[in-house]
């Protein structure tokens, strides 16, 4: 696979250590994760035996927690250090990049108890979170949940049902956004075990493409947690989850830029490779056009990125980081999404073909646009951020 990385003359503009931070990246993206994209396509998941294979590489390799405090066991890389490892494990399909397991961002506000019991266990790849927030009726707009958490002696009763809930199949507790006492204002985030009675797999469905994990429905049916399981505190939940959406939306946006440069790579090789009417397809100015096209767009998506994530990396400026999170995410998956459709089209009828990295990744980043907030979302977001703070915090 071409390596536009290493041939970038642009590339002293990273220092020595981010420049070898996103080389390891990229190797481990390469050697250790697409060895396994066959196997998850063919077999619509991986099985334990690899996933524990895998699991052991990623603490292996020091690539655990990267979004975690090293004294909670993970790896206490920066905004921007992070985005710059998310950005290569973007080029990985089937959402194999997801085992490389970046734990909740709220997980760092737990106690020092939960830390012990949950954070220090899942940064460590011994235990694995998942955020359970969608519903059947509730997904841009969490103030309508219905799931809640009644009081009662001890602690809190826990009824609802949550949908989409990514790696709940490998995971073995859920962060649940809940309502206490059905009160919106009261929102809140539980740490509950799968285990725990109550907690059931409705169904899990099957989707477009095929992922190293799947995205379960869970039911809670009086489900009791005692006051310890509460993250924060009673009513933060809104802000916890806005938090995690920041996050989520960050590493959607590296990964989408890093499966548009995949994309373009197989492209690009593809049409210099092709001979057609005696000459490569390239020299046809109908590929060339496209080729170009989608160059530009990822260097304009990849220049946003960076400047993004660096500016978080320094900002704790909670809104503004939503605020800009949001035009991120949206810009990258449209994008993401723009490229890996040309790139099938440049390859033609093997552009089809589920053995090409091309078709995985057209499927594949047709989501991006869709969780963690839908490109209509963020464009309402940022219409509302334009009439509070003026076009500034965009353009200024």
């Amino acid at each position: 696979m071409a390596n536009l990385t290493e041939t970038n003359s642009f590339q002293s503009s990273l220092s020595l250590k981010h420049q070898n931070l996103q080389r390891k990246a990229q190797r481990f993206a390469e050697e250790v994760l697409m060895p396994y994209e066959s196997q998850c396509e063919e077999n619509d998941g991986l099985d334990q035996a690899s996933l524990y294979v895998i699991n052991q590489d990623v603490l292996n390799w020091e690539l655990n927690a990267i979004n975690h405090a090293k004294e909670d066991g993970g790896q206490g890389l920066t905004i921007f250090e992070q985005m710059l490892i998310n950005e290569q494990l973007g080029k990985v399909t089937n959402a194999i990049w997801d085992t490389v397991f970046q734990p909740a961002y709220p997980l760092r506000l737990a106690t020092e108890q939960q830390k012990k019991e949950y954070v220090i266990p899942t940064n460590q790849g011994l235990r694995r979170d998942a955020y359970a927030i969608t519903e059947e009726q509730a997904g841009s707009d969490p103030s309508q949940c219905i799931t809640r958490a009644d009081r009662v002696d001890g602690g809190f009763r826990i009824n609802g049902e949550k949908w989409f809930v990514t790696v709940g199949d490998a995971a073995d507790y859920l962060l649940v956004h809940a309502h206490v006492d059905g009160d919106p204002s009261q929102a809140t985030v539980f740490f509950v075990d799968k285990d725990t009675e109550g907690v059931k797999v409705k169904r899990t469905p099957l989707y477009t493409h095929h992922f190293a994990y799947e995205h379960p429905e869970f039911i809670f049916e009086d489900v009791l947690v005692d006051e310890m399981k509460i993250l924060g505190n009673v009513g933060e939940g809104y802000d916890l989850t806005k938090d995690w959406f920041v996050e989520a939306r960050l590493g959607i946006a590296a990964r989408c830029v890093g499966a548009a440069t995949r994309a373009l790579e197989s492209a690009n090789d593809f049409a210099a490779e092709r001979q057609q009417f005696g000459k490569s397809i390239r020299n046809f100015q109908a590929i060339e056009f496209k080729l170009a096209d989608m160059t530009v767009a990822i260097m304009a998506a990849k220049s946003m990125l960076y400047r993004v994530c660096s500016d978080i990396s320094e900002s704790y400026d909670r809104k503004a980081n939503h605020a800009r999170a949001a035009a991120l995410k949206l810009y990258c998956s449209e994008m993401a999404g723009n490229v890996c459709d040309q790139a099938v089209q440049i390859l033609g009828g093997r552009g089809y073909m589920r053995e090409n990295a091309v078709e995985r990744l057209w499927r594949d980043v047709r989501v991006d646009r869709i969780w963690e907030g839908t490109s209509e979302i963020q464009r309402t977001i940022i219409g509302g951020q334009i009439k509070k703070r003026g076009l500034g915090i965009y353009v200024g």
